[in-house]
């Protein structure tokens, strides 16, 4: 089949996934048209000479052999910049988060050829306002960028990560203010957050910290900076012994889901995308208690033309208690081994088959 692609190519996490997905094709020996959203940024990437060349042939090739008759690819925002299009027919991949899709977003799904998600509650919710071209393809492990690392970085410590962009649909606040209840001071303990977040200034970032701490030092609690190499991220995530993701809204969790394939123990809130990888086996599964309004005046404006809904929510409490388990698991084993059965699970061969089976159809 002939195709296009039309990708992100950058260190945020569309920018991660897209050049997974490249890379898939890449080793597959086809030559798809290349166009690119945005400026090309791989830097967080360790790119081979021969990879690097293919995406620079792919993306000069693009303009001056594509025809608008061959079908296209398009990971994109579900929002005004993918109703255009390269191609008379586009499948777009999304990564929808929340549960009241606007007018707008459903008319911009429902003219694409195939819209697809990586959740089955995005899916869900998209079937239950008439998007009926919606399918699901879930995402894989990075296996090129991500690897265990057999040391130990913070000896006789129990280190819990925490990860994304600082945002209210994240629940960073509520899981650092019951986090330093229980473990805070404690020297056995330790809280690594990795939630710089390049969209807010640097002032306000540090004011929300404030805010979140109460003012408060903790000499177990770490804010590390922009981690601009996935290397560097690797060793990040495998310094962690527990990773926290209790997100009330997410596309997949990225971080979480590449510490939990790493052998990492895991607590995780039961909803929206984490449901498709995480269980009882390998994570700790914290029940949500409710839901709130995803609105925080920067991010997600309410009444705006998309991004409205609700994200759910968890008791404290139970939070602490699914730590707790966690903590448990790790002494028992320090690896999670049905954590580490998702590398085989779920990989971009199989998403890469399963956007091709969704296109072809």
């Amino acid at each position: 089949m002939e195709f296009a692609l039309h990708l992100p190519l950058n260190g945020v996490s569309f920018g991660q996934v897209s050049t997974a997905l490249l890379r898939e094709f890449h080793q597959r020996g086809v030559l798809p048209s290349l166009f690119t959203v945005g400026q090309v940024d791989l830097n967080s990437q360790e790119i081979s000479s021969e990879f690097n060349s293919w995406i620079q042939d792919r993306i000069k090739t693009s303009y001056e052999t594509y025809n608008r008759d061959t079908p296209i690819f398009k990971l994109w925002h579900l929002n005004q910049d993918s109703l255009t299009s390269f191609a008379k027919e586009q499948t777009l991949f999304t990564f929808y988060e929340l549960n009241h899709p606007t007018s707008f977003e459903v008319n911009i799904a429902k003219n694409q050829k195939n819209l697809i998600v990586s959740s089955n509650y995005a899916k869900d919710v998209l079937n239950s306002y008439g998007v009926d071209n919606c399918h699901y393809v879930p995402l894989g492990f990075d296996k090129h960028n991500f690897h265990v690392k057999e040391q130990e970085y913070l000896k006789g410590k129990i280190v819990f990560n925490l990860c994304g962009k600082l945002e209210k649909r994240k629940h960073h606040k509520e899981v650092i203010q019951a986090w330093v209840k229980k473990y805070g001071n404690n020297k056995d303990y330790v809280l690594q957050c990795a939630i710089t977040n390049p969209f807010l200034k640097e002032e306000d970032f540090k004011a929300c910290l404030n805010q979140i701490l109460e003012g408060k030092q903790y000499f177990n609690i770490n804010f590390l900076g922009m981690m601009q190499k996935n290397s560097l991220y690797n060793d990040f995530l495998n310094s962690g012994n527990i990773i926290l993701g209790m997100s009330g809204a997410e596309g997949w969790g990225l971080p979480e889901f590449q510490s939990v394939c790493l052998g990492k123990h895991s607590v995780i809130l039961n909803a929206t995308s984490y449901k498709d990888w995480a269980n009882d086996s390998n994570s700790v599964m914290v029940e949500p208690n409710g839901k709130t309004d995803a609105a925080d005046g920067i991010f997600f404006k309410k009444g705006g033309f998309f991004n409205q809904g609700e994200i759910f929510t968890f008791d404290e409490d139970e939070f602490i208690a699914g730590c707790e388990k966690a903590v448990d698991r790790y002494k028992s084993d320090p690896v999670n081994k049905e954590g580490l059965s998702l590398q085989d699970k779920f990989s971009y061969s199989n998403t890469v088959d399963k956007i091709m089976e969704v296109m072809n159809a």
